[in-house]
Formats: structure tokens, sequence, C-alpha cells
């Protein structure tokens, strides 16, 4: 008998996704260690836009035989990239991580973003028609 080959599993596959999913974790376990009194608003954020970034992915990738639907996606999943650098950049700017890390964190996200970019404008590349 033949095995079945599964030569792919869908966006848990796609590198943009798997750099993003990564990223979520790091930012769950970096705003641990941020004060208390910004569990409200700076931890919660963060933590909700970085793990948009990956879920929006997901969203496009179950949405791909609609290329406009799909495209409608990667760009709220761009979107929610840039403000999480925002939120990166107040972390920096309120001492709660370092320059280090700050940089670290935004070369990633440039990354990825880049990588959105390119889905966005050839999504020919991973749509059903």
């Amino acid at each position: 008998m033949d095995k079945i080959r599964h030569s792919y599993k869908g966006f848990r596959d796609l590198i943009v996704y798997q750099k993003s999913y990564k990223l979520v974790l790091e930012i769950f376990e970096i705003t641990k260690s941020f004060p208390k009194e910004e569990k409200f608003l700076l931890v919660d954020q963060i933590r909700r836009s970085s793990g948009s970034v990956p879920a929006n992915i997901a969203e496009a990738w179950v949405k791909r035989r609609y290329p406009k639907s799909f495209v409608s996606k990667l760009l709220d999943s761009l979107s929610e990239e840039a403000e999480t650098e925002v939120w990166i950049d107040m972390s920096l700017d309120f001492k709660y991580i370092d320059e280090g890390l700050h940089d670290s964190l935004l070369v990633r996200y440039q990354e990825v973003a880049k990588m959105l970019h390119s889905m966005i404008n050839t999504p020919e590349k991973f749509c059903n028609n």
C-alpha cells in the first residue's frame, strides 16, 4: 500500500505564519514582566495585535478562493503588524524592554510585513481560481 503524502497542511506551513506565530509567543512571554498597571492597556493591546497577525493570515488562507477576500485579510494582518510595532515602541519608551530587544522585535516584525506585502502584491501565487 502506498503511503499517502501530505505535502501541504495549510496555513501553518506558510513561513510568514510561522514567523508571526513565534513572535506572538515571545510577546506573551515578554509582557509577563510588565507592570501590573499595564495589564489593561499596553499588555492587552500588544498581545491582541500581535496575535491578530497570524490569526488573520490563517483567515486569509481559508478565503484564498476569492482573491479580494484573501488580500483584504492580509491587509488586516498587515495593519495589526503595524499596530504591534507601535506598542513595541511604547514598551521601549516606558523602559519595559531594552533597546536590543526592541530592535530585534522590530526587525522580525518588519520581515513579516515584507512577506505580507509580497503576498498582497501577488495573490495569484496563493489563490485558487
